[in-house]
């Protein structure tokens, strides 16, 4: 199989600005990344979107392809990860030739394992090419949550009976990560979305590899978790 990866990185990250290149661990958080798809040694390459020059740089050091500055219309808030892939693709593949399905990997999520994206391609491959989506334990689980409506109310989510019964009596719950998405070509320009309908998941359970940074909180969290060396093993 020829499997693309895709490290999208903007570089108007408002709630923590310049994320994708500030230092986590003495390198540049979108390294953590780019240096485990290199490793997996499962992708074809590894190409980065981004609108950001100190991004294109940090990026092209640390041995991705970054095919010039990705256009302006495409590094706005309202441009969908999906537009991205499909021009970052449109752009690799006529230079290169087709792929049989394109893996994103988002830089926020720098924990995520070499295993992982390896067990990602074997899936895929065994499945016959199936959107596959990154996905963990959720951390409430949803027949405990609730709406608050007028003076207060708590009004439940989910009609699932008793909503304080034993974790262990639930059905088990998961949320997607953000931390993989792995779709073909065909079905990532006809859906348009990297979790189209039916969808299948890939179970990742440790904690640290599913941390997607995003705010200050997620930052000292990321930096204790480099610090105590809380990551999988088969990270680095």
């Amino acid at each position: 199989m020829r499997i693309l990866g895709l490290v999208p990185a903007r570089g108007g990250s408002k709630r923590l600005p310049g994320k994708n290149v500030r230092l986590l661990g003495g390198k540049p958080l979108i390294a953590w990344t780019l240096d485990t798809a290199h490793r997996s040694d499962c992708l074809v390459d590894v190409v980065v979107s981004t609108d950001d020059p100190a991004i294109a740089a940090a990026a092209a050091s640390f041995g991705a392809t970054v095919p010039g500055l990705r256009p302006h219309f495409l590094a706005t808030d309202e441009a969908g990860s999906a537009d991205v892939a499909i021009h970052a693709l449109d752009v690799w593949e006529s230079a290169q030739g087709a792929v049989d399905g394109v893996m994103l990997l988002q830089p926020t999520s720098p924990f995520r394992s070499i295993e992982t994206i390896q067990r990602a391609v074997a899936t895929f491959g065994d499945q016959g090419f199936h959107p596959l989506v990154g996905v963990s334990p959720a951390e409430s689980h949803p027949a405990w949550c609730f709406s608050v409506a007028e003076q207060g109310s708590l009004q439940p989510f989910l009609a699932m009976g008793n909503t304080f019964a034993r974790s262990q009596e639930l059905p088990a719950a998961y949320a997607v990560n953000g931390a993989m998405y792995l779709i073909s070509p065909k079905d990532l320009r006809r859906e348009r979305s990297f979790l189209p309908a039916g969808a299948k998941a890939l179970i990742m359970d440790n904690p640290a590899e599913t941390l997607d940074i995003d705010t200050a909180w997620d930052w000292m969290i990321a930096e204790a978790i480099v610090e105590h060396q809380l990551y999988p093993s088969v990270l680095l």
